[in-house]
């Protein structure tokens, strides 16, 4: 089968930073589903990997955590799906990724497509719909108000592929009033179209602009990127015993001064359910049921911004070095090989 793969780290516009290559059709087990892709796309996580994660020797690593497609075949112990089933899923990050003709996922962590998007605009939503759903509900617990606290949440990087789904969720799903910050007009007005009560920008301090809009300390923030050059005004725009949550990797973060308001502070991190084979792992593939219906009834859309072409090495390039420019709006996805 057809696959986009790399051997050792390098900088993306290197012509070898990732290579077309041919692997083995692998075949499923337990409750593997092997899934013909269609469509995928392409996360930040995808480029941390490909910059620094050395692959065992004389191995080729594939890449990719978002896919959608058609079953082929399913392990013996599958019972939620059926070969034919279209589905979308965001992948393990432990097992070989998407960027493959064919591969194989738990079925635990796939749901079924929306009826009502294609394969492209259903790629673009696995890995950020549930990393933002559980960081809204499951890590913030939004559902439970801040005593005290403005019922608000601030979402940093509202543009991007995570921020583009949590700002729906949050809208759509909650009373929440939803700040979310952009910094350039196109983007800025992205978030407004995506549900955004108020946006304010991130290039510049986040607490006197927040405290202007005159809704109150927010209870809830959610930073999506760029964590250490906001921590100090998240911490002195919040409510008192309000909850932070971050899914970034910032180089240092110091934990003392969310102390003296007692806030508590949270990691998401969407792979931690299949890495750990958590007791409740099967809560993704609920999830993704949920959100597939989400969209088919026109509450939640698509967060896809751009099409790049057929899943080959050179359109990887492209959309690896887009992601690492930091100027991403939504998702980019590519379809077909």
């Amino acid at each position: 089968m057809r696959a986009v793969a790399y051997r050792s780290p390098q900088p993306i516009d290197a012509d070898t930073s990732l290579l077309d290559v041919e692997l083995p059709v692998p075949e499923p087990k337990g409750r593997d589903l092997l899934v013909e892709v269609r469509a995928v796309s392409v996360n930040p996580v995808d480029t941390k990997i490909r910059a620094n994660v050395l692959p065992a020797q004389d191995e080729l690593k594939v890449l990719g955590w978002d896919a959608a497609g058609i079953v082929k075949a399913v392990g013996p112990e599958a019972t939620l799906f059926r070969p034919g089933d279209a589905v979308f899923y965001a992948g393990a990050i432990d097992r070989p990724g998407t960027n493959c003709e064919f591969h194989l996922v738990d079925e635990r962590i796939v749901g079924r497509k929306p009826e009502t998007l294609g394969f492209a605009e259903a790629a673009a939503l696995p890995l950020t719909a549930i990393t933002a759903w559980e960081t809204l509900f499951d890590r913030l617990k939004v559902g439970d108000p801040v005593p005290g606290a403005a019922n608000a949440i601030l979402v940093i990087g509202g543009a991007g592929g995570v921020g583009s789904i949590a700002v729906q969720f949050a809208r759509a799903l909650t009373d929440l009033t939803v700040v979310a910050t952009a910094s350039r007009p196109e983007t800025r007005d992205w978030v407004r179209q995506l549900g955004a009560h108020h946006v304010v920008d991130h290039s510049k301090p986040l607490a006197p602009q927040v405290a202007a809009l005159g809704i109150g300390a927010p209870g809830f923030a959610f930073s999506t990127t760029n964590t250490e050059s906001h921590v100090a005004g998240i911490i002195e725009m919040i409510a008192p015993q309000g909850r932070f949550a971050l899914i970034d990797d910032p180089a240092s973060l110091d934990i003392m001064p969310f102390k003296r308001k007692a806030l508590s502070v949270h990691w998401e991190m969407m792979f931690t359910r299949s890495l750990f084979a958590t007791p409740d792992v099967i809560e993704q593939h609920r999830l993704l049921t949920e959100v597939a219906r989400l969209v088919d009834e026109g509450v939640i859309r698509t967060t896809l911004s751009e099409t790049l072409g057929t899943i080959n090495a050179a359109n990887l390039q492209t959309a690896h070095a887009m992601i690492e420019s930091g100027r991403t709006r939504g998702k980019l996805v590519l379809e077909g090989f």
